[in-house]
């Protein structure tokens, strides 16, 4: 991500999901979930209304973090699409005891490390240093995942990124918005024609 806010400014949406899809490297979720085994049928915000493990301002910082790495441009961001809940949801109940307890530590390692790297908390130091934090977290789960040992648990930033695309793309601006969507059931077209530049179509169930 670019150092300061008027870079950060103009960064397209295509720009961020490359960028966010080139640190996954495509591959499989990490963190023992039963994710997509179904759908929440009420709005994210009040999915984790009873939540046990996430309190509000947990999910208010997973939301700016999730924003963070998926910025609003000319598409809505990652906050509008209620990311943050979509997480704190998943994480708890998906996620494994000693999962959750990753997950929730570092939340409290990423506040500290802000803290101590700019003075104040994530959720009010600027974009820039945001950024700026997120990208030496990424490198350093990037390393981290590298040399994992299997039975060792995925660094906590590896989870919030992959949680991260997953609650933005399965939403209904991800769907709509950052990407093409047809109704279906429709007519069976094998060669769609395709320009450079063009969003991706949205797969269908």
């Amino acid at each position: 991500m670019d150092k300061d806010d008027r870079k950060i400014e103009q960064i397209t949406r295509r720009e961020a999901i490359f960028r966010v899809s080139t640190m996954l490297g495509g591959v499989a979720l990490v963190g023992q979930t039963a994710m997509l085994a179904g759908c929440v049928s009420q709005p994210r915000s009040e999915s984790v209304a009873a939540n046990h493990l996430f309190r509000q301002s947990d999910i208010e910082l997973l939301d700016e973090i999730a924003e963070t790495i998926l910025p609003e441009t000319s598409t809505p961001g990652a906050k509008a699409a209620e990311v943050g809940p979509f997480i704190a949801m998943m994480v708890t109940d998906t996620y494994y005891p000693d999962d959750q307890q990753v997950f929730l530590g570092g939340l409290k390692d990423l506040q500290k490390r802000c803290i101590v790297n700019f003075g104040a908390h994530f959720q009010v130091v600027t974009a820039a240093q945001r950024s700026q934090l997120v990208e030496m977290l990424d490198l350093e789960q990037w390393t981290y995942m590298k040399g994992r040992p299997d039975d060792a648990p995925a660094h906590y930033f590896r989870m919030i990124k992959e949680l991260t695309l997953l609650g933005y793309f399965t939403s209904e601006i991800g769907y709509t918005q950052a990407m093409r969507y047809m109704e279906t059931p429709g007519r069976y077209d094998p060669c769609v024609p395709y320009e450079e530049g063009e969003t991706q179509w949205a797969p269908h169930a």
